[in-house]
């Protein structure tokens, strides 16, 4: 249980780091907490709306990533494209922090926070 409760937490910090990256290159807002808030309403959001409308084909992940998108934009300034270009951008710095924690052995790649990862 401890060990679920700590990959859970080291997962949304690296979820709001990749976020915060994001924010910082894309809409040049620098704020670390907001970007952790961020990554755990989008956490959620992609869940609940995974679980309601993800099991239909094509429609239900172009819903779930609309509806993660949609979070990023409200958060953020600007519009759709600096969504997209946040999201993008958080997903490959999560991608290259998970691949060396993975390199190092110390966890998978998986992170809450940032879909897809």
């Amino acid at each position: 249980m401890l060990n679920s409760f700590v990959v859970f937490v080291a997962s949304f910090l690296i979820g709001g780091l990749g976020i915060h990256i994001g924010a910082v290159v894309i809409a040049d807002v620098s704020d670390y907490t907001y970007a952790f808030f961020t990554a755990l309403i989008g956490a959620i959001v992609w869940s609940v709306v995974g679980f309601l409308f993800g099991w239909i084909p094509l429609l239900g992940p172009a819903l779930v990533l609309l509806a993660y998108l949609a979070v990023i934009k409200r958060r953020y300034p600007g519009g759709w494209i600096d969504a997209a270009g946040i999201t993008l951008v958080a997903w490959i710095a999560v991608l290259v922090v998970l691949y060396a924690l993975a390199a190092a052995d110390i966890t998978t790649f998986d992170a809450a926070g940032v879909p897809g990862t």
